[in-house]
């Protein structure tokens, strides 16, 4: 990754995106060359000189301090996420040629984290890696998300720009793309020595015009908690709120859980859905012979 280049489109869109109005500045004149604040207006309101914001936007985070960065989160008015991955690509600027090698992450899923996963019988749950692979589900996981383990190499990233089915899946299917690529994003700041993850980027931008727009928006968030519909190829349609939970002893795995609200048609079709898998997976059981 050109973090030069990533430091710079990175605060040029999120300064074009601020009004003067929003930033609390008058609007001298009619005319304004660009669609929101000035780089001296950001600078004003950062507390920097012009040049050294002009630096700044260049690309130079290098000399950067945790207080002017945060001078510079507030002035641009970037949330959690977006302020995050400031500081991800200012660690990167300054990181020396040792400290530019791919974080640690974990090989594989754990068998007790699998195990983990069966004794969840209520509620869909799914462990992705940093490269949004899914590793690994209970039952109710891989039915729900049936089309997606259908593949090969199940991919959330590639199912989603790349498979045909994804728009029907995801009934707010663009909004789901927004979401993901801003995920993404955040993690090609933690990690931008990360061969593999460039990779994805480069075979996605190949191939998805979708994907393209999206990543040159720069936008970045958390995959934390919020509501997805799915519309399931047997069942229907559904509205859950998922949950996405770090695991500290695996660096890069993320658990996601699926629940719906209670008395609603999603909570009895998820209960439909367990009983479905339950029977298909009790079917794929071989029977053992008496003696």
């Amino acid at each position: 990754m050109d973090t030069r280049s990533e430091v710079r489109e990175f605060l040029s869109t999120r300064r074009a995106r601020i009004t003067p109005d929003q930033a609390g500045l008058p609007a001298y004149g009619g005319n304004r060359r660009v669609p929101g604040l000035r780089r001296e207006e950001v600078a004003m309101l950062a507390g920097v000189s012009v040049d050294y914001y002009t630096r700044l936007e260049r690309g130079d985070l290098s000399g950067a301090s945790d207080s002017v960065l945060d001078a510079l989160a507030r002035a641009l008015q970037l949330d959690d996420a977006e302020t995050a991955h400031l500081f991800d690509l200012a660690r990167t600027a300054k990181a020396s040629p040792v400290g530019r090698k791919p974080r640690k992450k974990a090989d594989g899923l754990r068998p007790s984290i699998q195990r983990l996963l069966d004794a969840m019988t209520g509620a869909p749950a799914l462990v992705r890696n940093n490269y949004f692979d899914y590793l690994g589900a209970n039952a109710l996981g891989r039915a729900l998300y049936a089309p997606v383990f259908a593949e090969h190499a199940p991919n959330s990233a590639r199912f989603a720009f790349l498979n045909p089915a994804a728009q029907d899946f995801y009934p707010d299917w663009e909004r789901n793309t927004q979401e993901l690529v801003a995920t993404m994003r955040g993690e090609a700041g933690r990690n931008p020595y990360d061969k593999r993850l460039t990779d994805l980027v480069g075979e996605l931008s190949t191939r998805s015009e979708r994907f393209r727009t999206l990543w040159a928006a720069h936008n970045v968030r958390y995959h934390r908690t919020g509501v997805k519909r799915i519309n399931h190829p047997t069942f229907g349609e559904f509205e859950l709120t998922y949950e996405a939970f770090e695991l500290p002893a695996d660096p890069g795995l993320q658990l996601s859980t699926y629940t719906a609200e209670l008395g609603t048609p999603s909570e009895e079709k998820l209960k439909m859905l367990a009983s479905w898998a339950a029977t298909d997976a009790a079917e794929e059981v071989p029977v053992r012979p008496e003696a």
